[in-house]
């Protein structure tokens, strides 16, 4: 929400941005990676009674996966720009295609034909919702459609290769050796040097200034994203230890569903009853994999009972 927030907001226009919409995605990335960085210290230090002197893995380790991070991010937000959150939202959940690809690159990992024709359904599914989504823009048309697209695919692709390359870290290292906070500070880190070298670089950093300075709005609103985006990230680690993947699953498939509900009332974006049928492809599959994920764990639970049973 806070995202289409910022992105989609009419603001006061400045002598450097006439159009008066946020003129930086990279500003919105750096800004939640700052409050991260901050949030993770205190973690790790909390933890580990250090900051970096308990580190296995170097900062460099976290570099590859700290730039794909950013430039998901970024392609996250400059997406907004030209497709609706929902649509967005229903896209995003297409990225298990190239997660697989990434894992069978990266790591060699090979994956059953169910999982692939899963994918295969999901993307289908995205597919309906995004060609028949409408939004209320009379401006909107075919080639920012595409551009919008385009920014979706390198999220996904940029996103999946994040996630392999955090588990490639924790296997090369030891899960032992680097907790979720420890990553947490890592990736952030190296985020915050390569969002800040870009914002210098493309010469955003005065028209920024010049923007927040005459609309303090849109600094509140990076603001609570910023501290929604740290509390979450926390949030995340905490469900997983404590509640496992499967748990977690459901909750972020659940935020999905009132994500687009939310954003389709308060800024008017028009569902089909066809992109609504694309959409229940979608999460039913969805929900297929995590009662799939629960049988299976389950199962294995059983059989190592029955195994210490004897």
């Amino acid at each position: 929400y806070m995202q289409e927030l910022i992105m989609t907001t009419q603001f006061d226009p400045t002598p450097s941005v006439p159009t008066g919409k946020f003129p930086s995605a990279a500003f919105c990335v750096f800004s939640n990676r700052f409050l991260a960085v901050i949030v993770a210290i205190i973690c790790v230090k909390i933890r580990h009674g250090a900051v970096f002197a308990n580190n296995k893995a170097p900062l460099a380790a976290f570099t590859p996966c700290a730039l794909s991070n950013t430039m998901s991010s970024w392609s996250q937000y400059a997406s907004l720009k030209y497709v609706s959150f929902p649509v967005q939202t229903v896209f995003k959940s297409s990225k298990i295609i190239p997660v697989m690809l990434m894992g069978l690159a990266l790591k060699g990992t090979k994956y059953p034909r169910s999982q692939y024709a899963e994918a295969v359904f999901i993307t289908i599914g995205v597919a309906i919702f995004s060609m028949q989504s409408k939004t209320p823009k009379s401006d909107q048309n075919d080639n920012t459609d595409l551009i919008g697209l385009v920014f979706l695919l390198l999220y996904i692709c940029f996103d999946s290769f994040t996630s392999q390359w955090q588990d490639r870290v924790y296997t090369k290292y030891g899960r032992s050796n680097v907790d979720p906070y420890q990553m947490m500070l890592g990736v952030n880190s190296s985020a915050i040097i390569i969002t800040t070298a870009g914002l210098i670089v493309s010469g955003d950093v005065p028209i920024i200034l010049e923007f927040l300075t005459r609309n303090p709005l849109a600094l509140y609103y990076n603001i609570v994203t910023a501290i929604t985006s740290a509390s979450g990230q926390l949030c995340i680690f905490y469900t997983i230890k404590e509640f496992g993947p499967i748990a977690f699953t459901i909750i972020m498939t659940t935020r999905q569903m009132f994500s687009i509900t939310i954003s389709a009332i308060v800024f008017g974006h028009q569902i089909s009853g066809r992109a609504l049928i694309g959409a229940i492809i979608v999460f039913s599959v969805l929900f297929y994999q995590i009662q799939r994920k629960f049988n299976a764990r389950k199962m294995k639970k059983q059989n190592q009972n029955g195994t210490a049973g004897n």
